[in-house]
């Protein structure tokens, strides 16, 4: 049981600090996120809406009782990024060799099993899982 609490832990920090290291790009108007909010036709509002959620969805992440929310931030926020990277920008956007798009899948994976760990807490999913 504090193996299965601590990999938990490990997977809302890891995809937190994810979430939390693109938002230096996603603000300060890096090319590369200027490059794929354009692509995806949300430049710039939707790179500072994505950024300001993906903050709210980290701090939920690192906040004991209610984790599961981050995660379900987290979720939707990277099947969105999954999404946009399947139909305008590809694996691999310029040249990161799909780094961003494996960001993307460990961030959603993460958040997914820190949702299901508490899915008892979340009302819709209590009756559903």
């Amino acid at each position: 049981m504090k193996i299965r609490k601590g990999g938990v832990i490990v997977l809302r920090i890891v995809a937190a600090i994810i979430m939390l290291q693109t938002l230096y790009f996603k603000f300060t108007g890096a090319p590369e996120s200027i490059y794929i909010f354009s692509t995806i036709g949300m430049e710039p509002w939707g790179r500072y809406m994505v950024g300001s959620m993906e903050l709210v969805a980290s701090v939920l992440l690192l906040i004991p009782k209610i984790y599961w929310l981050g995660g379900l931030l987290g979720m939707g926020l990277m099947a969105g990024a999954l999404f946009f990277h399947f139909a305008f920008l590809g694996i691999e956007v310029q040249g990161d060799g799909g780094l961003l798009f494996a960001y993307a899948v460990i961030v959603f994976l993460a958040s997914l099993v820190t949702v299901l760990d508490r899915k008892n807490d979340i009302p819709i999913l209590k009756n559903l899982l």
